[in-house]
């Protein structure tokens, strides 16, 4: 009865933690609405000058790998240790490849010189270096959730590989879990505001 009382007590403790995540990025699309109603145009160039393919490749890869987690929970479930260890291991390799294209597409626009504080948006059009401000600090933030995702995914998989976390105690990985899947959630979100601004 304790144990389960436990339990129950983890679970409301983290979905309390996720909806102040919610409130943060929340707060962050609500300044973003703002900002494209007196930008519209200038959000419409800064939007179509970021790669869609990158975009779209990030959200299947983030798709995927939500579906893996929620894969891993089911099979250490059913008692399937390795699968549940080879799920874990496709998630965390599928965020370290979102990282990758990330880092790629940052790099590029770097390069072009569209960074916050670069001459080209210091003197171009206001609303295209709100755009691209935002567009750094969502996606910015985003990426060290992801990391900070990829961390609590490894120490799951740690776990399981030990038998701490098993079919009567998989908590830990569902509250893991409930983590990735908002993470993947918000991203769900930030693609088509900036990727596919109209």
């Amino acid at each position: 009865m304790r144990r389960a009382a436990d339990h129950q007590g983890t679970r409301l403790g983290m979905w309390l933690f996720l909806y102040t995540e919610i409130v943060l990025f929340g707060g962050l699309f609500v300044l973003y609405a703002v900002y494209l109603s007196t930008y519209s145009s200038d959000f419409i160039e800064g939007g179509k000058s970021l790669s869609r393919l990158f975009g779209a490749a990030n959200t299947l890869i983030l798709l995927i790998s939500s579906f893996a987690v929620a894969a891993s929970i089911t099979a250490v479930q059913k008692t399937q240790k390795k699968r549940s260890l080879l799920c874990l291991a496709v998630a965390i390799c599928c965020g370290l490849l979102f990282l990758m294209n990330k880092y790629f597409e940052w790099g590029h626009k770097i390069h072009a010189d569209i960074y916050p504080g670069s001459e080209t948006l210091a003197y171009g059009a206001p609303g295209r270096n709100i755009f691209f401000g935002l567009y750094y600090v969502m996606t910015g933030l985003h990426g060290l959730h992801i990391v900070i995702g990829m961390t609590l995914l490894s120490v799951a998989l740690v776990l399981t590989a030990r038998e701490r976390v098993t079919a009567e105690n998989h908590v830990l990985l569902e509250n893991v879990g409930l983590y990735w899947h908002l993470v993947d959630l918000i991203w769900i979100f930030i693609f088509p505001l900036f990727y596919l601004v109209l």
